[in-house]
């Protein structure tokens, strides 16, 4: 006696579409929309690298150099203003009692051990930098006072004049968007060193290790390529 399974004809296999890229309806998320590789907070090439590939034109490079530093020093005087998270005396002898542990401070001890990191030389003489600056600052925000220094807009104003000189540099010279509207954090942490680490490599050579900034050239030069690229197939 033969059952009746026995009898059928096997039905074919069905073959289920294997995601691909040219076939964009199965195709995953992943390979419709790559994502780039993400960068390491602390490898120099790439941070460096990517900074740079916003800032390759030369009148755009010194324009940074002039105002980023006094950015980030009205930006400490701001920060002088808010309340302090640790009490203490005297921090050194320069201290006449305008120096606190405030958010300032915390913002210039993070800026300072990461520069360090990054770069042990030049690291360590942008942390002493920022850390002038803070004290800088400290001392200015002391003298002027809050209703002067900010209901006055010196603050302000300094911040004003000097984003308006940058956003000149890149709309006019560099033609190409801050990078800051691409990674805000990673825009405002590498800003100061960079255009350190590049006064120090024009004025005097100076390389993190040998074969720093021939390799970094090479991925400014290719991140730069990619964007022209991406910037024609938008046009087109």
């Amino acid at each position: 006696r033969l059952s009746f399974f026995s009898t059928q004809t096997p039905l074919p296999e069905i073959k289920k579409p294997t995601p691909t890229s040219q076939n964009p309806i199965f195709s995953t998320p992943r390979e419709r929309f790559p994502q780039k590789p993400k960068m390491g907070l602390f490898d120099l090439e790439q941070q460096f690298a990517f900074y740079g590939s916003y800032h390759s034109n030369p009148v755009n490079i010194i324009v940074h150099m002039i105002f980023v530093w006094p950015i980030l020093f009205t930006f400490q005087l701001l920060l002088y203003f808010t309340p302090p998270v640790l009490s203490h005396g005297p921090i050194g002898p320069w201290d006449q009692g305008f120096l606190f542990l405030n958010l300032g401070f915390m913002f210039s001890v993070i800026y300072a051990l990461y520069y360090v990191i990054l770069d042990r030389k030049a690291g360590s003489l942008a942390a002493l930098l920022v850390f002038l600056c803070w004290v800088g600052s400290s001392a200015l925000g002391h003298r002027l006072g809050f209703d002067l220094a900010w209901k006055a807009s010196v603050v302000l104003a300094s911040q004003l004049f000097c984003w308006t000189g940058q956003f000149i540099g890149h709309g006019v010279f560099e033609k190409r968007a801050p990078a800051l509207l691409d990674n805000l954090a990673q825009a405002f942490l590498m800003a100061p060193y960079f255009v350190l680490l590049e006064a120090l490599h024009s004025t005097f050579g100076y390389e993190p290790y040998p074969g720093f900034q021939a390799r970094v050239q090479a991925k400014i030069d290719a991140e730069i390529k990619a964007w022209k690229d991406s910037k024609q197939k938008k046009i087109s």
